[in-house]
C-alpha cells in the first residue's frame, strides 16, 4: 500500500468510503456525504491522506481545526475511514501512523477524536497509537431518532509543543 496525499481526483472514493461508514451507523452523526468544496474546506491543507494498492483508494485520514482562536492552533481533530472491504487489515494503522508523523512535522501537539461508544474498531485503532479516553458525551445528539453518546479522546505529542 502506498501513502499519498489527497486530491480533487481521490475524492469519490474518500465519498465512497464516508458513505460506507454513513452505513454501519457507528461511524459518524453524518447521513450524506458532502461535496469535494465542503470537504476540502472543512480539513487542514495538510495531513491528510489516501491509502492506495493498485489505483484502489483502501482508507483515508483528514485532520479538521478544532477551533479559530489562536490558542488551539496546534490541536486539530482525527477523520479516519477505512473501504468495508480493508477492515481490520492494518490499514487503519498506517494511515494514523503517517497523519500523527505528518500533523507533528506541522506543529500540531494535540490530536483528538470523538466517536460512538459502540465503535470498538476505531477506539481500539486509537489506544493503538496512544490517544486515551478523556471522557464521554452521553446523548450528545440523535441518529436515526436515537440518541448516542460519544467517547472523546486525545493523544498529546511527546515532540510538539513539550517546552
Amino acid at each position: 500500500m502506498e501513502i499519498i496525499s489527497i486530491n480533487k481526483n481521490h475524492y469519490p472514493d474518500i465519498a465512497n468510503i464516508y458513505k460506507q461508514g454513513i452505513d454501519t451507523g457507528i461511524a459518524t452523526f453524518e447521513t450524506s456525504v458532502s461535496t469535494w468544496e465542503s470537504w476540502n474546506e472543512s480539513k487542514l491543507l495538510h495531513s491528510r491522506f489516501v491509502g492506495v494498492d493498485k489505483n484502489n483508494v483502501l482508507g483515508w485520514v483528514a485532520l479538521s481545526k478544532v477551533s479559530n482562536r489562536c490558542v488551539y492552533e496546534g490541536v486539530a481533530e482525527v477523520s479516519i475511514y477505512v473501504s468495508e472491504n480493508h477492515r481490520r487489515k492494518g490499514v487503519g494503522k498506517i494511515l494514523m501512523e503517517n497523519v500523527i508523523k505528518e500533523s507533528e512535522a506541522n506543529g500540531i501537539w494535540t490530536l483528538q477524536s470523538g466517536m460512538f461508544v459502540e465503535n470498538e474498531a476505531t477506539i481500539a485503532l486509537h489506544q493503538i497509537f496512544g490517544f486515551r479516553i478523556i471522557g464521554y458525551r452521553e446523548k450528545i445528539g440523535k441518529l436515526g431518532g436515537v440518541w448516542k453518546d460519544t467517547v472523546i479522546m486525545e493523544r498529546r505529542s511527546k515532540i510538539i509543543g513539550i517546552d
